[in-house]
């Protein structure tokens, strides 16, 4: 087919969706699309991207690769292969793990997918929880005789009286019980978005805790005890999943190499300030460096926010502007901190380098402190650390909004008042900081409040044009997972090739009613 008559497809950003949205494209469309991704930074993967500082990688948020879907499954190991051999820190402690065979060797290759052990908890009063809450002794013995009589209490009342799940909090408090709601999910969950669970629509637990509750770890604990076998056990969260061995942001940086080797183009610097349209047809973009850009199919991973604001005109209804501008984000700001030691002890059966706690991530609950997790990059991947044999690499995170006493704080300020927080929690010694850096992502949450509950409307509208299809996280405000939004861009493809105007199917991703990280 000559390049004259091929179809032009735009896609706006180079994270997940978009690179996998243009990767498939050109593999499945039988050269009969010219893609160009339009990417506002000049670097790669969205949120998803890994931040590099003297030696050492910071995984923005955490990326766990695991998924349900055969197809998200296929791509990653068609761009990563899984490793065949046992990783630095594998090596060391000896550890038992079933690898790929015939996979790479993950000391003498760059290009490998890792597997890696999944650990994540809870801290609070000082102690460890599982993540999710547990009946195990440790559980109880934890929150002491009182908080757990009256967690018992407070959860034979909420299986009695069952409260209307208009709310997060009410969807918290049927799942949960009052107390252990108080004690596990408000001040967290307010310290994640910025508002009470009261303010929040009920649709972001269904989205993210699902079929987790206590009624389900009650089902659980009794299944293992009298040893009935279920062929699907929600409660029980994957043990293993992958990981690039220099982080998320490497998987992505080779999406980008081979999108580019089959004939995509990827241009940096060019962010999308406004979108021209006839009727129900886009078409074409123009970046804030004065380039314009015609197409046929236009495939956005924008914010909502500013895609309806780029579409600003007459023609507008006023309405849809107004629910658009409103819709609200979370900002994010990680703290990496360069450790000699950190003062929690390893009290797991978990083997690590150093003994060190085997968490990739831990939630912070005290209601004292502004952070809302830390993360250990050293369990992430050894590779993640320049030295993993002498230092701890962690990232200390806080969710905030953009201008608020959080994000005006300049650099330095807010990098001593993280390290300040981990002191008073008596996490760290402030003399076993090494060194330390700071990175910043706007609208890396999609919140679920304020005209959140009108969004359909703004949905219903940009359905309206036929040849845009909104993809990712950000280009549905969906907090979704990093497979669901890959998942959208290889939907708007499907429906490109088949030339299916009915996108519901699109905006159904991700609604599935089961917690997405359950073993099946």
């Amino acid at each position: 087919m000559e390049n004259g008559d091929r179809k032009k497809v735009i896609i706006i950003g180079a994270g997940p969706a978009g690179l996998a949205a243009g990767y498939k494209l050109l593999k499945e469309g039988k050269n009969a699309y010219e893609v160009i991704i339009l990417e506002a930074s000049n670097e790669i993967g969205g949120i998803s991207k890994t931040i590099k500082y003297n030696g050492n990688r910071i995984d923005i948020g955490g990326h766990r690769f695991f998924t349900k879907s055969e197809e998200v499954q296929k791509f990653w190991n068609e761009i990563m292969p899984k490793q065949g051999k046992p990783a630095y820190d594998d090596k060391i402690l000896q550890n038992d793990k079933k690898y790929e065979d015939g996979g790479p060797d993950p000391e003498k290759t760059d290009n490998v997918m890792l597997i890696r052990n999944r650990v994540s908890r809870i801290y609070y009063l000082k102690k460890f929880f599982d993540y999710p809450i547990s009946l195990k002794f440790q559980t109880f013995k934890n929150m002491g005789l009182k908080n757990t009589i009256v967690s018992g209490f407070s959860y034979l009342k909420s299986l009695i009286i069952k409260k209307k799940e208009d709310s997060l909090e009410n969807f918290y408090e049927n799942r949960f019980g009052k107390k252990l709601y108080n004690m596990f999910f408000e001040k967290y969950t307010e310290k994640l978005w910025g508002r009470h669970p009261s303010e929040i629509d009920a649709s972001w637990g269904a989205q993210r805790v699902k079929g987790v509750s206590i009624k389900a770890v009650i089902v659980d604990a009794l299944k293992k005890v009298f040893h009935i076998k279920s062929k699907k056990v929600e409660t029980s969260l994957i043990e293993q999943f992958s990981y690039p061995k220099y982080g998320p942001g490497q998987f992505y940086e080779r999406v980008a190499e081979e999108f580019e080797k089959i004939g995509g183009k990827i241009y940096r610097g060019y962010a999308v300030c406004k979108i021209n349209y006839d009727k129900n047809k886009i078409k074409s973009v123009e970046c804030a460096n004065g380039e314009i850009v015609s197409g046929d199919f236009l495939l956005s991973s924008m914010p909502i926010k500013d895609l309806i604001e780029a579409m600003d005109s007459k023609e507008l209804d006023s309405d849809i502007k107004r629910i658009a501008v409103n819709l609200p984000y979370r900002d994010f700001i990680t703290v990496g901190v360069l450790l000699k030691k950190i003062n929690l002890k390893n009290q797991t059966q978990i083997k690590t380098i150093n003994n060190i706690i085997p968490d990739n991530w831990v939630y912070v609950q005290d209601p004292d402190v502004r952070m809302c997790r830390f993360q250990v990059f050293n369990n992430w991947s050894p590779y993640m650390v320049k030295d993993v044999d002498k230092y701890i690499w962690i990232g200390l995170e806080y969710v905030c909004s953009e201008n608020d006493d959080l994000w005006n704080k300049d650099d330095e300020n807010f990098k001593n008042f993280a390290i300040d927080e981990l002191v008073k929690m008596n996490i760290i010694t402030k003399d076993d900081v090494l060194d330390s850096c700071i990175a910043r992502v706007k609208k890396a949450y999609p919140a679920y409040f304020d005209t959140y509950n009108e969004i359909d409307k703004v949905i219903n509208y940009l359905n309206e044009y036929d040849n845009l299809f909104c993809i990712g996280r950000n280009g549905q405000h969906r907090y979704n997972n990093m497979d669901h939004s890959i998942l959208t861009g290889f939907v708007a493809v499907d429906k490109i090739i088949n030339n299916d105007k009915d996108k519901t199917s699109l905006w159904n991703i991700n609604t599935e009613k089961e917690y997405h990280e359950a073993k099946q």
